[in-house]
Order: structure tokens, then C-alpha cells, then sequence
């Protein structure tokens, strides 16, 4: 069954569980979120892009208001609920609204000791080139797909992780995800260190040799 749902395009992907601190300072933004605050009801975190939004996101709630400010601007903490789709898009008020229908795993089949153990290995060698550093999944929470998914700087891979209904699918896509993102980190690591380099491969003015690739 489909309803309406405050929506709030932002560049990130929320998921169940995930605490997503906000500061809310446009006046449409501010309402939405007011609205939910007071009403104890959910709005819509959705990934913003170039073109709209995608049709997959996460249902928040406001958890805690941390500071008002004089202007009418704000700070919450708030917290993912449950995952819906986008089915259509309603613009008769200031902010988006979107009719969406909620969905949940179909699979809830124990998830192997063996496959955490694998999912939490993937996760050392990215921590170990992500910058900036993350705080480590806990390992014993019933959803570690979401948990490890969060800290992973891929909107691609967060969207797919998001609208997979099965535990034991996600973490095994997120284990054959990370030799790419790896190479793709330790790449965009090494070009940082290069990009002082002029056109000939030396530090200008230096007379050093070109940093190895």
C-alpha cells in the first residue's frame, strides 16, 4: 500500500538504523522537518542527482533536536527506519513529496558465522586505504550489510546494498565489490600524491624524480 512522503534530496544514501545528523537551514526544509519533529512521523532521505532523484531511499525519523538557532535554522540528529520505493513525485507544497511503498527483506535466512567473518575481512583492506578513516562495523548487529555499507564512499554501491532484500545477497556483493573499490582508492591515493608533479613528472623546481605509479 502506497502513501505520501515529505522527501529530502541530499547528496548521501541513509540507511536502517543509520543516525544521519542534519543542519536544516532553507525555510521548506525547516517545515518538513519541524512537521516531523512535532508529529513524532516519518520524511524520506533520497540520493540527489544531476537529473532528480532516485526512486529508492530511506524513511526517517528525528531523533533529537541538538541546537535551534535565532535565524529559525537547526540541528537534529535523526535515524533510518525502513526502506521504500519511488513510485511517483507530488509537488503541491514547498518540499517534494513522493508516494512510495515501504519494503523489507524477503530472505531472512541466518546468515553464516563464515560469511561475517569473510564481509568484516573485505571491510580491513578498505579501511586500511579510506580516507578519512571509519569507525569499525560491529560484527554481532543483524544487519552488518547496512552498518558496512554506510561507510563505504560509492553511491552506486550504496543504492544497490539499499534495494537488495536479503542479508546474506548484500554481504556477498559487498565481498566481490572491494578488490575494484581498493584498486580505485589506492589509485586516487597515488594521484594525490602526484598531482604536485609538473608536466615532465617532477616537483617544480625540486629536481626530484617522479613519485612511482
Amino acid at each position: 500500500m502506497s502513501r505520501l512522503l515529505p522527501l529530502f534530496p541530499l547528496q548521501m544514501v541513509a540507511f536502517p538504523g543509520s543516525a544521519i545528523p542534519l543542519h536544516v537551514f532553507e525555510e521548506r526544509y525547516r517545515e518538513m522537518l519541524g512537521e516531523a519533529e512535532a508529529n513524532g512521523t516519518e520524511f524520506g532521505i533520497v540520493l540527489g542527482e544531476s537529473g532528480g532523484i532516485v526512486n529508492v531511499g530511506c524513511a526517517m525519523t528525528v531523533e533529537a533536536v541538538v541546537e535551534r538557532y535565532e535565524d529559525g535554522r537547526f540541528d537534529v540528529i535523526t535515524r533510518g527506519q525502513r526502506r521504500f520505493m519511488l513510485l511517483d513525485i507530488d509537488e503541491e507544497l514547498d518540499y517534494v513529496r513522493g508516494r512510495v511503498e515501504f519494503f523489507d527483506d524477503l530472505d531472512w535466512a541466518p546468515v553464516p558465522a563464515d560469511l561475517r567473518d569473510r564481509a568484516m575481512l573485505a571491510w580491513d583492506r578498505i579501511d586500511a586505504v579510506q580516507e578519512p578513516a571509519r569507525d569499525t562495523p560491529d560484527p554481532t548487529v543483524a544487519r552488518l550489510s547496512f552498518e558496512i555499507a554506510q561507510r563505504v564512499d560509492d553511491f552506486d554501491f550504496q543504492n544497490a546494498m539499499l534495494r537488495m532484500r536479503s542479508e546474506i545477497e548484500r554481504l556477498n556483493h559487498f565481498i566481490g565489490f572491494v578488490d575494484g573499490h581498493v584498486e580505485r582508492l589506492e589509485y586516487k591515493a597515488k594521484m594525490k600524491r602526484v598531482t604536485p608533479l609538473n608536466g615532465s613528472g617532477h616537483l617544480p623546481g625540486s629536481g626530484q624524480k617522479p613519485v612511482g605509479m
